[in-house]
């Protein structure tokens, strides 16, 4: 049964399930569902704990010498089985599915922490022969919408009152890195007396940038229109060396993408058929922000910015004197609905 991490306590208190499969890249939110489960674990007796670390080459049998093991000094124990972004290869999912078969018959729990499960692994066999048995909890990064609000709650674990405005500047410096986050939360309630207030100034002066993003996160607020937070993430790549032909290849595949949902509409056919002819296909959750972009940019507007992304491409093979990066903010921030920053006269190189 799927469980979201901020519902996973009240969940536990409920039962301790004999499986708990927690998945995600966001670091904070999975230590701290693997944390609950542990703490629940020991709240319900399970006094003894044995840790599998995977590593290449593991050898999954010794899942099932852990679990037939029998201890002196109790009757149940926590099998932590830590996986990281390992594969789980036909070995392990075959041990999984024949561990799931013999859990009727003993009282162990298994902790299973791992990376990102997409949709196909979700419906494996040995997932699924798992999740009959308990909890999958995915872990996803907090939405920057609501990062903010996610923050002032988190503050207060702390002890501490946080501000809106305060949230949101702590958000900006910290977005994509929430263990930053937490650890500038966990400063100030050292340095601060318990339920202190905290204002944007207090953030201001004493927050070092920390935010860490993606192409990924780029085309999220290309398409949402942020037009700001499009500039702060530009900048933010290229100080953490991400390589431009990897900005400009996310940028053109949006683009091209929302020709695509363009032309299908165009032909009569809704928006919902038209996201779903694109490949990959583009689920329900992110058809909004799709919708959001196609009824901000026409097409002339696109055509005109795939334009810029082939002569950005030009000028990543040295062929155009666009400069790179200062372009791709251009593209990126005017596809967001901002206005580009180059002189009009260097988009108007052309192409030979």
């Amino acid at each position: 049964m799927k469980v979201f991490a901020d519902k996973l306590p009240a969940a536990l208190e409920k039962r301790l399930p004999k499986v708990v499969i927690v998945a995600g890249d966001e670091p904070l939110q999975h230590r701290d569902a693997c944390d609950v489960v542990r703490a629940a674990a020991r709240q319900a007796g399970v006094e003894e704990r044995e840790v599998i670390d995977v590593e290449p080459n593991f050898a999954w049998g010794r899942l099932l010498d852990i679990a037939g093991n029998l201890s002196l000094f109790a009757s149940r124990k926590l099998i932590d089985v830590r996986l990281g972004n390992q594969k789980l290869g036909q070995e392990g999912s075959k041990m999984l599915s024949y561990y799931a078969e013999q859990m009727d018959s003993s009282d162990d729990i298994l902790l299973l922490s791992m990376g990102k499960l997409d949709a196909k692994q979700q419906k494996s066999a040995w997932f699924k022969a798992l999740d009959k048995h308990g909890l999958f909890v995915p872990v996803w990064p907090v939405d920057a919408s609501r990062l903010g609000y996610w923050l002032r709650d988190r503050a207060g674990l702390h002890g501490l009152q946080l501000d809106m405005d305060a949230a949101r500047l702590l958000g900006e410096r910290t977005e994509g890195n929430l263990l930053a986050a937490d650890q500038e939360l966990q400063k100030l309630a050292l340095m601060l007396p318990p339920n202190a207030r905290i204002s944007a100034d207090t953030i201001a002066q004493g927050v070092e940038d920390n935010s860490r993003f993606d192409v990924f996160n780029l085309a999220d607020a290309c398409l949402k229109g942020e037009a700001s937070r499009v500039s702060r993430i530009v900048h933010g790549l290229q100080s953490e060396g991400v390589e431009a032909p990897i900005v400009l290849w996310a940028l053109s595949r949006e683009l091209r993408t929302l020709l695509s949902i363009h032309q299908h509409i165009d032909q009569g056919q809704s928006l919902e058929h038209a996201c779903k002819a694109q490949k990959p296909m583009i689920y329900d959750k992110r058809r909004p922000i799709y919708q959001q972009a196609i009824q901000r940019l026409p097409m002339k507007r696109l055509h005109k910015l795939l334009l810029m992304a082939q002569r950005l491409d030009l000028a990543v093979k040295g062929a155009s004197p666009v400069p790179l990066w200062p372009g791709l903010h251009d593209l990126a921030f005017t596809l967001a609905g901002g206005r580009g920053l180059l002189a009009e006269s260097a988009w108007t190189y052309r192409l030979h």
